[in-house]
């Protein structure tokens, strides 16, 4: 079900994008909460944008992101579904608490604990290079997941984040996404 979900999701979004293609918005950053549902988009013109899902998930006893590694163009927002259990996308970075594993001047991000199933959380990325993220409760077991943006660098790059294994940048700009099934097989 997911699968087809994702798959029609994927369509419709690109058929949203190209009807609207050369709008943007040149705000600043905004933080929208709503039953269930946070929303964090970022200001800013030049971007591609698209937008893109990354799913969160519990199931079967393991706790993933999926894709596990994803390319995008500068300027995508990425669409984090909470598809099962409760869970956050943050990034490895300073204000979080963390080891900073985003690109300089990037900005930072965390989606709060999002609990309902279906609830979803946004961010543009519009700085180029490498960003690791986790989910704050399930970061010990390895919940992690790594997206590049137009062309690996940071200081991400090179190594992997302390709280497990993600594909390398490499592996991701020349395939795109990297399902956590794969990852893991």
């Amino acid at each position: 079900m997911n699968f087809d979900r994702r798959q029609y999701l994927a369509l419709a979004g690109s058929a949203a994008t190209a009807a609207i293609a050369g709008c943007s918005s040149s705000g600043g950053d905004t933080t929208t909460t709503t039953e269930g549902t946070t929303t964090s988009s970022s200001g800013g013109s030049g971007g591609s944008g698209t937008t893109t899902e990354v799913g969160m998930y519990t199931e079967n006893g393991e706790y993933y992101f999926d894709p596990i590694g994803l390319y995008v163009e500068k300027g995508t927002t990425v669409t984090f579904v909470n598809e099962s259990g409760a869970h956050t996308s943050t990034s490895y970075s300073e204000d979080n608490d963390a080891e900073n594993r985003i690109p300089s001047g990037a900005e930072t991000w965390d989606s709060g604990t999002l609990t309902e199933e279906d609830a979803t959380f946004d961010h543009a990325f519009n700085t180029t290079g490498t960003f690791d993220y986790f989910c704050i409760p399930h970061k010990s077991l390895e919940m992690i997941g790594r997206i590049v943006v137009g062309e690996p660098g940071g200081p991400a790059e090179g190594t992997m984040p302390p709280d497990g294994t993600v594909p390398a940048s490499e592996k991701i700009v020349s395939e795109k996404s990297i399902s956590y099934d794969s990852f893991q097989g």
